[in-house]
């Protein structure tokens, strides 16, 4: 029986397979689609479906840099020690490597790029059935250096942080130095422009009420609001803050000596912003041996 693409097509929607497995399945069914749901089933194929609504937090983030490019990526997965698994850290490095090596910009294009087994979503579907946990490519971020231009990357904890710092002018070991830096002191922007006016703001709204609660003058309040502030801004913006290495300068001020200029810096740290799992792990492992989950 001929395999048409409209078939493929269905048994990927009803199973949330890749297309390739799906592809196969028709195949040995001979186009037969109630069987070829099973023969998915039986190889746990399809089960990767019914983790989409299940919650992956934990992963691994990871840096590939060839000559002029680099790539910064996550990919995160239910339980941390995935993350040690060798199918999982070889679907990153894949991943990290087909996208370096392609011309996209965005996640909604990576995912469609081609790989060995598939496109990277369905290699992502595939490994999640293997694995036996939601996977999922969270987020990417590709950039181009200029000659005069170096990558600093730095892993923090095997890959729970990764830094992708680009610098022009200066050396990679001060790049790194100023990727170290970011993964440790967890800064919110770069630099003091990048911080919105309405967190500005509402900042010096807190600090002016807690001047005037300490019984300060309107006047002389606003002078310690105008202290706090760049204090505040030493905490959160990376070229501000005061270089590890050397408490005397700024992070700014280490990398203008040793004739440089930050251009961009990416913190990507596993996991920042999402909800944890909280059930108990257990109780979800015996649910699986008694094939309940």
């Amino acid at each position: 029986m001929e395999i048409t693409a409209s078939m493929v097509k269905e048994l990927r929607e009803r199973t949330g397979a890749g297309m390739m497995d799906c592809k196969k399945a028709m195949q040995e069914t001979n186009g037969d689609m109630e069987k070829a749901i099973d023969w998915l089933r039986e190889k746990g194929i399809a089960k990767s479906a019914k983790k989409e609504s299940r919650i992956a937090a934990e992963g691994l983030a990871n840096i590939y840099i060839n000559d002029h490019k680099a790539v910064i990526l996550e990919v995160n997965s239910e339980t941390d020690f995935v993350s040690k698994n060798s199918e999982f850290t070889d679907m990153i490095d894949t991943i990290g490597k087909t996208i370096l090596n392609s011309n996209v910009k965005t996640l909604e294009e990576a995912m469609e790029l081609s790989t060995s087994e598939g496109t990277i979503k369905d290699l992502i579907i595939a490994k999640t059935a293997k694995i036996g946990e939601k996977l999922s490519l969270r987020r990417i971020e590709v950039v181009e250096k200029n000659a005069d231009e170096v990558f600093g990357a730095y892993l923090h904890m095997g890959g729970k942080i990764a830094v992708l710092s680009l610098l022009k002018g200066a050396s990679e070991e001060v790049a790194k130095d100023v990727s170290m830096q970011a993964a440790a002191m967890r800064p919110q922007y770069v630099f003091i422009e990048d911080v919105p006016e309405d967190v500005v703001e509402k900042e010096r709204s807190v600090q002016k009420e807690l001047a005037m609660s300490e019984g300060k003058p309107a006047d002389i309040a606003e002078k310690m609001v105008d202290g706090r502030i760049k204090k505040y801004f030493k905490e959160i913006c990376l070229a501000e803050q005061a270089f590890i290495k050397d408490n005397d300068i700024s992070v700014s001020e280490y990398v203008k000596k040793n004739n440089g200029e930050i251009k961009k810096v990416i913190r990507y740290e596993v996991g920042e912003g999402m909800e944890k799992r909280n059930e108990n792990f257990a109780e979800e492992v015996m649910n699986q041996v008694k094939g309940t989950n």
